[in-house]
């Protein structure tokens, strides 16, 4: 089965596949925002030649989610101030859209669950990462209540982006605490057919993330200059 977001693979070219597997393994946390991406060392894994490797790479970088940097290679993108306030943006327009005007018996709402679920496996294990990459599937799943590929497609580098904007704070268990239990109220207020409810919630949630997110992403960024000067 492809993952939430992901055109069947006949559909696909193999450098829209192998930007598809990067594009996941970053939503994922597994490369982390300014980490250099090896050619050799990724073309391997992926199992394509780096001329394929580049077309994947061109791909990446039209997403925001690598940047190239003139004698030095390429480098997972850190996402910008104005990036992240465009991403809540995004969110608030298309997750509060999708949940208000969700079908009551949507499948997505058992992937919202199945989502919740994780997040709480991982919270009593300690697991941070896991939390946070189950909360990229919470959210996901919401926007599959539109029943839109073109949503789906256009969600899934944001989703990307808002990993490395996490990720560079380094702190997932700050990030991500307070919002397990949010998810769950507003899971619990989709099963029960509240979805405008559920929207409301879902916006406040948003709000919050966003200050919190910007106000700790503007603290670092000071920090990280005066220890540069």
């Amino acid at each position: 089965m492809n993952p939430p977001g992901t055109p069947s693979p006949e559909a696909q070219t193999l450098s829209e596949r192998m930007a598809e597997q990067v594009r996941q393994k970053i939503t994922q946390g597994e490369f982390l925002p300014g980490q250099r991406l090896s050619e050799q060392a990724l073309s391997e894994s992926l199992g394509i030649s780096r001329n394929t490797l580049r077309e994947v790479f061109r791909t990446l970088t039209k997403d925001g989610l690598v940047k190239h940097a003139p004698n030095r290679g390429v480098f997972v993108a850190i996402p910008s101030i104005a990036s992240i306030i465009d991403i809540y943006r995004v969110r608030r327009l298309i997750e509060c859209q999708a949940l208000s005007q969700a079908y009551p018996r949507h499948p997505a709402k058992k992937k919202m669950r199945e989502a919740v679920e994780a997040q709480l496996r991982c919270r009593d294990s300690g697991n941070w990462v896991g939390v946070g990459t189950a909360n990229m599937a919470f959210h996901m799943a919401i926007v599959e209540l539109a029943d839109s590929e073109r949503l789906n497609l256009l969600f899934a580098p944001v989703l990307a982006e808002l990993r490395l904007a996490f990720g560079f704070l380094r702190d997932a268990e700050f990030l991500h605490a307070p919002y397990i239990d949010m998810n769950m109220k507003i899971l619990e207020l989709a099963e029960a057919g509240k979805f405008p409810d559920a929207a409301a919630a879902l916006n406040e949630y948003l709000v919050q993330s966003e200050r919190i997110v910007l106000a700790v992403y503007a603290r670092h960024i000071s920090e990280s200059a005066a220890t540069r000067s």
